[in-house]
């Protein structure tokens, strides 16, 4: 059973590491096509948007610049939310 569980957190945080690498690599490819981009936006106005999701326990807090923003963040709280269900379900059972 532990063995499992060991198995199971390693792989997430091989999972989490790959998945920041392959973000930067995109970020990083990206950055030429953004800095074109604001170079045509510096002539117009300028707007930013945001959000984001904070887990106290088991509750979701969302925010966000606008309301499509925040209903994303809402839907990807709730489905992390679920996740995290499902896996305590499945680990409590193991």
């Amino acid at each position: 059973m532990s063995e499992l569980l060991f198995a199971i957190g390693l792989t997430a945080i091989f999972l989490g590491l790959i998945l920041v690498m392959v973000g930067l690599f995109l970020e990083f490819t990206k950055s030429e096509k953004r800095r074109a981009e604001e170079e045509e936006n510096r002539q117009g106005e300028q707007r930013s948007e945001y959000g984001g999701v904070i887990f106290i326990g088991p509750i979701p807090i969302v925010f966000g610049s606008n309301k499509k923003i925040a209903k994303t963040m809402l839907i990807l709280g709730i489905i992390i939310f679920i996740i995290f269900l499902i896996l305590t379900i499945v680990i409590t059972y193991l």
